[in-house]
């Protein structure tokens, strides 16, 4: 896995050789970042189901300030760490937590954080995103007309609208992978 533009273009990392993760393709990653915006003037993102981080480091790579990377697994957590070592990305611009997502977002709605963009891309079949995106609204974490990126199952239908969350992009990759994007209004 390779980061795809920005300020650490080419630059390969670590992924996890286990089957708790599912790393996103290269491939999935380009067509992301072109439908988000290919390159950001400043902000902040919060990587949920972080895995290795290339998402999250992906996006520092082209332009967000700083990055919370979200992740319960160890394992993923020595990996994103040497990522960002590897890359030497200053520890002012890199968080990383050790908890279960739900309980992360709690903990960041208490510190009143607020996020220009959110990657939830959790492992299959394994997470409600309207209880996601529920607990993403009730702790007023996406900034006015922020973004939230899902990758899912290609067969999994996430809502048109969810509160003040519109979908305004879902694309399917192949018969398996599946990524919808919504715009807080």
């Amino acid at each position: 896995m390779r980061i795809i533009a920005g300020e650490y273009k080419g630059r390969k990392l670590k992924t996890l050789q286990n089957n708790q993760t599912r790393p996103t393709a290269d491939k999935v990653k380009e067509s992301i970042f072109h439908r988000l915006g290919p390159f950001f003037t400043g902000g902040t993102c919060l990587d949920l189901f972080a895995g290795s981080g290339a998402l999250g480091i992906e996006a520092l790579s082209r332009g967000i300030d700083r990055a919370v990377f979200v992740e319960r697994h160890y394992q993923a957590i020595k990996t994103i760490h040497h990522n960002l070592q590897l890359l030497k990305i200053p520890k002012e611009r890199a968080l990383v937590l050790r908890l279960d997502v739900f309980q992360a977002l709690r903990q960041l709605g208490k510190q009143c954080q607020s996020f220009q963009l959110i990657f939830a891309d959790p492992p299959y079949n394994e997470i409600e995103f309207t209880k996601l995106l529920t607990a993403i609204d009730e702790q007023n974490l996406l900034m006015h007309d922020g973004l939230i990126y899902c990758e899912h199952g290609a067969k999994e239908q996430l809502p048109e609208q969810y509160n003040d969350f519109i979908l305004f992009n879902r694309r399917a990759y192949g018969k398996t992978t599946a990524t919808s994007l919504y715009q807080y209004e």
